[in-house]
């Protein structure tokens, strides 16, 4: 694979900001001289984290309000990764926060970008195993929906409506490959 020069960035400002979020208008220069303006979505240095758990021969799901669709969504465990905390400690964190169970057992499937072109942001995704009961207070407004789902049908997840994030898709499919399912 060859390497392209990065281009060079001419300029950068904070053209709007919100409580959450920053946009940043990039002026670059690319190799071959042409000029670009981009607009991007800056991200915070904390990095997030989304967890598979498999607990008794069951994905656990959640199913909790998502502003953006203004629906509930079923999807994997994930949040922030606080300062001072490693990616698996925040992980750990998140799992007994919204779905009542530590793991003993955390596997790094891979690191993703969430549209790479606007945001800076990555998300690491975990494999959760050897689970057992804990409960942390978490941030959500209201309880967690834990929805257990046998492993043997993780592809009937794919035709469920409410089952759509990108993300959580993404780590089923690093999932079931790992566990050779």
């Amino acid at each position: 694979m060859s390497q392209r020069q990065k281009p060079e960035i001419l300029h950068r400002e904070v053209v709007a900001r919100s409580r959450l979020f920053q946009v940043e208008q990039v002026h670059l220069k690319f190799s071959n001289d042409v000029e670009r303006f981009y607009e991007r979505m800056k991200g915070n240095t904390r990095g997030a984290v989304m967890v598979v758990p498999v607990h008794q021969g069951q994905l656990l799901l959640a199913r909790e309000y998502a502003a953006g669709t203004h629906e509930y969504e079923l999807g994997f465990p994930k949040g922030l990764i606080d300062p001072g905390e490693t990616p698996a400690q925040a992980a750990n964190r998140e799992l007994q926060e919204e779905i009542g169970f530590a793991a003993a057992k955390l596997t790094l499937l891979k690191e993703l970008s969430l549209a790479p072109g606007y945001f800076a942001s990555k998300m690491q995704i975990f494999l959760a195993e050897e689970l057992t009961e804990s409960r942390l207070e978490g941030d959500e407004p209201e309880p967690i929906e834990v929805v257990p789902w046998g492993l043997s049908d993780w592809e009937l997840l794919l035709g469920r409506e409410d089952f759509s994030e990108s993300r959580s898709v993404s780590a089923l499919f690093l999932a079931q490959k790992h566990l050779k399912l």
